[in-house]
C-alpha cells in the first residue's frame, strides 16, 4: 500500500509577509493585484474571517474589509522561502512532486519504518518546517494523491489529517460534490439535477450510469474518484507541458492598444523557453473581450520555436484575424508541444542565437526594461 502525503503551506504568502515584517502578525493581510481588476492571491487568517478569499476581486475584498493591509506581494521573496521549504521535504523522502509555489505531494511508503504512527511522520514533517522557516503547514496522508490532498484541506490551518483504507468509503460518503476533481459548476448543476450531492452518492451507483449521464470518459473518472481510486504515481519531476503568460488590462482596449502588451509577453514567453532550453511547436493566443467571452487560436508549425520575434508575429496575425470591433480585457500567450532546444541546434542560427543569449542575459541583470522592442512600447 502506498502512503502519500500532501503538504500545503498555509495562507504562503501573507504568512510570509508576517514573517518577513513582524508588525503585520495578527493583522488581516490580502496579498494581490492592487488596480482595479486586481485579484486576491491569498489573504491571512485574520482575513479570511471577513469573508476575504482567494481569486476574490480585490475590490470587493476592500468592501468586505477596509481596514485590511493590502500588499502587491513579491514573488521573487516567496520562491526564495518555497526553496527552503522544498529543502525540508527532500530530507523526508526523495520522491516530492511539486505541485506549486506552496504545495507538494510526497511519496512516504518507505520513510513510514522511522516512525512509530502515521501522526508522528505528520507531526514530524510540520515541525521541521516550523524549524526551519517559522511558517506552519497542514499535511494530509493517505492511499494517494487525490485523497491526501482532500485530507490537507480538512483542518486548516496547521491541520494534520490521516485517511487510512478503511475510512476511505466513510470519508467520501458525504463528501460534497465540489470537492471532487474536475466537478466545475456545469458539471454540478446536471449532476444535482438527476439527485446526486455528494461523492458518496456517485459511488453508489453503477458505472454506466454515470457514463450515461457524463460520457464515458468524464463518468469514469468521477466514479473512480467517488470510490477512493486514484492510480497516479508522485512524479518526482514533471517535464513543462506548456509555458504561457497573460494580463490583465485595467481598461479594455483596442486591437491597436493590444499590439504592445502582446509583444511583451511573447518576450517574456521568449525568455521562458530559452531558459528552459526548449522550443514550442504550438503557439496559442488567449483573447478575453469586453463581455467575457473568451476566445482561443493556436498555430502549429513543423520547425519548433523559441524567438520573440516569431512568437509574437505568430500570436499578432492570429489576433488580427479575431472581429476588429471588439475590445479586449485580457489577452495571452502560450508555447506548447515543446521539445528540448538541443534538437534544433543543426538548424538554429548562430548569430541570431547569440544576440537572444546577450539580451537574455541583460535583461535577467538589470531588469525587462534595459533593452525594449519598439513594438513592445507602441512602436
Amino acid at each position: 500500500m502506498r502512503i502519500i502525503a500532501h503538504v500545503d503551506m498555509d495562507a504562503f504568502f501573507a504568512a510570509v509577509e508576517q514573517r518577513d515584517n513582524p508588525e503585520l502578525k495578527g493583522k488581516p493581510v490580502i496579498v494581490g493585484g492592487q488596480g482595479p481588476r486586481g485579484v486576491v492571491s491569498t489573504c491571512s487568517y485574520e482575513a479570511r474571517k471577513f469573508k476575504v478569499r482567494s481569486a476574490m476581486p480585490m475590490a470587493q475584498a476592500k468592501k468586505l474589509c477596509p481596514h485590511g493591509i493590502f500588499l502587491p506581494g513579491n514573488m521573487k521573496r516567496y520562491q526564495e522561502v518555497s526553496r527552503e521549504v522544498f529543502e525540508v521535504l527532500n530530507r523526508f523522502t526523495p520522491i516530492v512532486e511539486v505541485a506549486s509555489v506552496d504545495e507538494a505531494f510526497l511519496d512516504l511508503t518507505g520513510a513510514t519504518h522511522f516512525y512509530n504512527s502515521l501522526e508522528e511522520l505528520g507531526e514530524a514533517l510540520q515541525a521541521e518546517i516550523k524549524k526551519e522557516t517559522s511558517l506552519t503547514a497542514s499535511v494530509g496522508i493517505a492511499p494517494n494523491k487525490f485523497l491526501a490532498k482532500l485530507a490537507s484541506d480538512w483542518r486548516k490551518p496547521q491541520g494534520l489529517t490521516i485517511i487510512r483504507p478503511e475510512e476511505v468509503a466513510e470519508f467520501l460518503k458525504t463528501l460534497p460534490l465540489e470537492k471532487l476533481w474536475g466537478v466545475g459548476p456545469v458539471t454540478c448543476r446536471t449532476l444535482k439535477q438527476y439527485g446526486f450531492n455528494t461523492a458518496g452518492d456517485l459511488a453508489s451507483v453503477p458505472l454506466e450510469r454515470l457514463e450515461a449521464i457524463l460520457g464515458k470518459k468524464t463518468g469514469k473518472v468521477l466514479w473512480e474518484l467517488a470510490q477512493g481510486h486514484d492510480p497516479r504515481p508522485v512524479e518526482v519531476e514533471r517535464e513543462a507541458k506548456s509555458m504561457g503568460q497573460e494580463q490583465t488590462f485595467q481598461v479594455d482596449l483596442s486591437a491597436a492598444e493590444v499590439k504592445a502588451p502582446l509583444a511583451q509577453l511573447a518576450g517574456k514567453v521568449g525568455r521562458r523557453l530559452r531558459k528552459e532550453g526548449l522550443a514550442a511547436s504550438t503557439i496559442t493566443l488567449k483573447a478575453r473581450y469586453s463581455d467575457f467571452k473568451t476566445v482561443t487560436r493556436s498555430r502549429s508549425f513543423s520547425t519548433p520555436i523559441y524567438d520573440d520575434d516569431t512568437i509574437f508575429q505568430v500570436a499578432w496575425e492570429m489576433l488580427k484575424e479575431l472581429p476588429t470591433a471588439k475590445k479586449y480585457r485580457l489577452v495571452g500567450v502560450t508555447a506548447s508541444n515543446l521539445v528540448s532546444k538541443r534538437q534544433l541546434s543543426l538548424f538554429a542560427e548562430p548569430c541570431q542565437d547569440d544576440l537572444l543569449a546577450t539580451l537574455d542575459k541583460l535583461k535577467a541583470k538589470y531588469g525587462n526594461q534595459v533593452v525594449v522592442r519598439g513594438r513592445e512600447i507602441g512602436g
